[in-house]
């Protein structure tokens, strides 16, 4: 019996071979990867606009809090009211920039505040306050001078422990040469180099040039410190010397190499 002819063997393979899907080939292909980059962009967009809500929209991340930290002289109630933080507001819109220079601007107290968002709901105020290291007596108050020499305050009562500037040049030249601004900035160093037990023993610091300052301190005792170099190193010598002359009442840090105490 004769088998089946080339014609019939071909016809067969032919039906034994699936048919091609209409939708597969090189153009199905890019249509598909069309509608993901679509789908993607979608996403994208929805998990954008989700989050500008989350934000700027819901009730989730508002200021619902403010904490102060850091103040002294100065209440969290005086900062709070400068700072005026938008309560309620989304969180994320706080101009923190802003709200620092309008402390610092409004409350000279203030040497650096950083504000702070607290998530969820809080901002943080955080101060640091100058500390007066000199006061100038003007009209009955007392001006506080920090020890970058910033006037910062004038109050009516000096504060404890700071000494009062005394200046009073020994002769117009003196003046003339140094101003009376650049005396007042070494009297400011000088008090700014006092260790804290030393600065709250000193009552004045009296400058009549620019390498001659005095302290006045307390149990009528006087130390010729000099000009303001070497302050560290002056300040150092006058505590070992003040501890081995516990009852000298005058003592000499202006050459720190060679201090001298006495009675008198």
């Amino acid at each position: 019996m004769a088998g089946p002819t080339t014609a019939q063997r071909g016809e067969a393979k032919r039906a034994d071979t699936p048919a091609r899907p209409p939708h597969i080939g090189p153009r199905g292909r890019r249509l598909t990867g069309r509608v993901r980059l679509v789908l993607a962009a979608v996403v994208v967009a929805l998990v954008a606009a989700g989050t500008v809500w989350v934000l700027y929209g819901s009730s989730w991340l508002r200021v619902e809090r403010v904490t102060t930290t850091g103040t002294d002289v100065l209440t969290p109630a005086e900062v709070k009211a400068v700072a005026a933080v938008p309560v309620g507001s989304p969180l994320v819109s706080v101009d923190l920039d802003a709200m620092e220079a309008r402390l610092r601007k409004k409350l000279p107290r203030i040497d650096s505040v950083e504000v702070v968002r607290s998530w969820p709901h809080g901002i943080d105020l955080e101060v640091t306050e100058r500390k007066p290291v000199l006061l100038v007596e003007k009209g009955g108050k007392f001006i506080e001078v920090d020890a970058k020499g910033v006037h910062f305050a004038t109050v009516g009562k000096a504060p404890g422990h700071v000494p009062l500037l005394e200046l009073s040049p020994d002769q117009p030249a003196s003046l003339r040469r140094f101003g009376s601004d650049r005396l007042l900035r070494e009297a400011v160093r000088v008090a700014g180099d006092l260790p804290g037990k030393l600065a709250a023993e000193t009552d004045v610091v009296q400058i009549t040039s620019y390498d001659a300052v005095v302290l006045r301190l307390t149990r009528d005792r006087a130390v010729m410190w000099g000009s303001s170099e070497e302050g560290p190193v002056k300040a150092r010598v006058l505590t070992a010397l003040m501890k081995a002359s516990p009852k000298a009442g005058h003592f000499d840090v202006s050459a720190p190499s060679a201090p001298a105490a006495s009675e008198s």
